[in-house]
């Protein structure tokens, strides 16, 4: 067989990951403190960059860069520099919307935004939610002052008669702002007494518990001196159901406040806000921390001179400055908005969870809120890492509201947190003496309609840290 040379050409489609998308990626995998961090060491090393120091200079510069155009170096084609213009945008941002849009929220919460510093304050999470619950003036007047009025446990340390007296309003007009500020997070808040604290965190629950209520009510005293048999004979019931009634009990905070206590190392501070305005939620990202950057007018307007004199070296700097700066910008502002919309899409999926908690939690894949905003699953899991969002419900990283479900005997899909939370439940209201099995547990969710096998039943105790039953032997503690 005789050999042939012969040339032939393919064409073939391959991505390139240049250093600038790499960026872009990377951008969308980082926390808000590891953004502000980069942002702060590229206004080190970018002297094209700088902070705006107010909204105004932002409205005032930003036309200007957008219509910079670069001289481009007397070179041939293929070693010529690459303009702003040759960029292609929608190439690396296929997604994209207008990069002028805000999501920050209307101008009347915004001051209380930019108080939202880490560590936050239990005063600063308070005033922000009266902000955004509150609208008459007045109303927002006493809710700020009862709120400085509020110690680090969460209880309320003021006379409601003596702040009547000093707004000059009805004593009825204070409580019924003082009830508002009882529906905030951390729930028990503004309470005047353990009692009051307690009955906030009980009656805010899913399930009511009538006997856990008129124990806190009519026997708080007796718990601590632990006269179970009394109880039981005066409320007309059994030891055991009291003893049930204390384990509800020993899972509300007496010291809602001191989450927030100063110092604490591990506070995390939300990258977006859920709020509920009327009957929908609004989203607001939290940029606060995260400067925002232009490109100095000096700089912009030597890269727009031209001359002979004009170094060559010096505006192959400025250019490639240029760019790397003109990137960034739209970089992060491209992740707030796949941070947006990920958020929006997560409160459309989960709105009964955020209205009536957990036990309304639906399934959710990384592949629903893909399709729901056009963009691919790799996207959303990047735009989710160490994101945490602050709801009605607490604060939760975005991740958590992502995972699988299993099917009830009635043909609904059911969440696996909310079997997760009927399993922790179970567990902590058993016998002590003799801690359920597996498989027991396995049965008592049948009995709920709830078909799961015991090696997920074994799988979902070990996540929860739960030793298995041989090795659950613990005392009885009452309060």
């Amino acid at each position: 067989m005789a050999m042939e040379t012969r040339l032939q050409l393919k064409q073939t489609q391959k991505l390139t990951m240049t250093p600038m998308l790499q960026q872009a990626i990377e951008l969308l995998l980082m926390s808000r403190l590891e953004l502000a961090q980069l942002v702060q060491q590229e206004m080190l090393e970018n002297p094209l960059l700088e902070e705006v120091q107010s909204e105004e200079e932002t409205a005032e510069n930003a036309p200007e860069e957008n219509v910079i155009e670069l001289n481009e170096p007397e070179e041939n084609e293929e070693e010529r520099s690459l303009g702003l213009e040759d960029i292609d945008w929608e190439n690396y941002f296929p997604d994209s919307e207008d990069m002028n849009f805000s999501a920050e929220p209307p101008d009347e919460i915004t001051p209380l935004e930019n108080m939202l510093k880490s560590p936050l304050s239990l005063t600063d999470h308070l005033l922000f939610q009266l902000y955004v619950s509150c609208h008459d003036p007045l109303d927002r007047e006493i809710g700020t002052f009862l709120i400085g009025n509020i110690d680090e446990a969460g209880y309320l340390a003021a006379d409601l008669a003596e702040v009547a007296e000093k707004f000059q309003v009805p004593v009825e007009r204070v409580e019924s702002v003082l009830r508002l500020i009882q529906t905030f997070d951390p729930t028990g808040v503004g309470a005047r007494d353990l009692q009051e604290c307690l009955l906030i965190q009980l009656r805010n629950q899913e399930h009511a518990h009538p006997l856990a209520e008129r124990l806190i009510v009519r026997h708080l005293d007796q718990l601590e001196e632990h006269r179970l048999s009394h109880i039981a004979r005066e409320e007309g019931c059994t030891v055991d159901e009291v003893i049930e009634a204390i384990k509800v009990i020993r899972q509300l905070d007496p010291k809602p406040g001191l989450r927030f206590q100063e110092g604490q190392p591990e506070y995390i501070v939300p990258d977006v806000f859920v709020v509920k305005m009327g009957e929908e939620y609004e989203v607001f990202l939290n940029d606060d921390s995260i400067p925002r950057l232009r490109i100095n007018p000096h700089y912009r307007a030597l890269l727009s001179q031209e001359g002979e004199n004009d170094r060559r070296s010096t505006k192959q700097y400025l250019e490639e400055k240029f760019r790397s700066a003109i990137w960034l910008i739209k970089s992060i502002e491209q992740r707030r908005q796949t941070l947006l919309k990920v958020a929006k899409s997560l409160v459309k999926f989960q709105k009964e969870f955020l209205d009536k908690g957990l036990a309304y939690l639906k399934p959710l894949v990384l592949r629903d809120v893909a399709e729901d905003i056009g963009m691919h699953e790799s996207t959303v899991s990047r735009v989710t890492t160490n994101k945490y969002m602050h709801t009605p419900q607490g604060v939760f990283e975005m991740k958590y509201f992502f995972h699988s479900g299993i099917e009830s005997a009635d043909g609904e899909t059911m969440s696996s947190l909310l079997i997760k939370d009927k399993i922790k439940r179970l567990v902590l209201a058993e016998d002590p003496k003799k801690p359920l099995t597996d498989q027991q547990i396995v049965e008592m969710l049948k009995a709920e309609k709830i078909n799961i096998a015991r090696r997920t039943v074994a799988k979902y105790r070990q996540e929860l840290h739960i030793p298995p039953a041989n090795k659950r032997k613990r005392r009885l503690n009452l309060v």
